[in-house]
């Protein structure tokens, strides 16, 4: 009996801790409650913007809202701290439109794959904006699903489809 006991308390202890969450832990935030400050700065840049998804997270120390919406037909998204201050937006692009550098470094890396979605992501800082990467979703010839975020020079800076060296404890 006593040994069921202990057995069932570790049991318990690893559940708790296996399904905690990493990270900052998003909450999905319903467009009414979205804080006045960034409906206005997300209203400013987009104003023709229709809210499909709002999330929040804490990172560091602040609270960012990544909306995602549709302006003039198109796909974006956008983080906006919760003072109205953007981080930064993504617009859907065609694949056509993707600088050669980029095109070239995702078709050496990933022959044969297809290319279902393209944002272009631009950095906010202040009043300055620079286009920092562009992140595309690709089904590869083997059917697997992954994302890959390129430098506009063609630098792969993420690739959810690497393996990623084991953790050490």
């Amino acid at each position: 009996m006593r040994h069921s006991i202990v057995r069932l308390g570790a049991v318990a202890l690893f559940v708790f801790v296996a399904t905690r969450p990493v990270g900052a832990q998003e909450q999905a935030v319903p467009v009414d409650k979205i804080p006045k400050a960034v409906m206005n700065a997300l209203l400013a840049k987009f104003p023709k913007a229709k809210i499909d998804k709002c999330t929040k997270a804490k990172e560091g120390n602040d609270i960012v809202y990544d909306i995602e919406f549709k302006h003039e037909g198109r796909k974006c998204e956008a983080d906006i701290k919760e003072d109205g201050t953007f981080v930064n937006y993504e617009k859907a692009i065609e694949a056509k439109d993707l600088p050669k550098a980029v095109r070239e470094a995702i078709e050496k890396k990933y022959p044969k794959a297809t290319m279902k979605e393209i944002m272009q992501e631009t950095e906010v800082k202040g009043k300055e904006e620079k286009l920092s990467a562009y992140e595309v979703v690709l089904v590869t010839a083997e059917k697997k699903e992954l994302e890959v975020r390129v430098s506009p020079e063609g630098k792969i800076l993420e690739d959810t489809g690497e393996k990623k060296p084991e953790e050490k404890k």
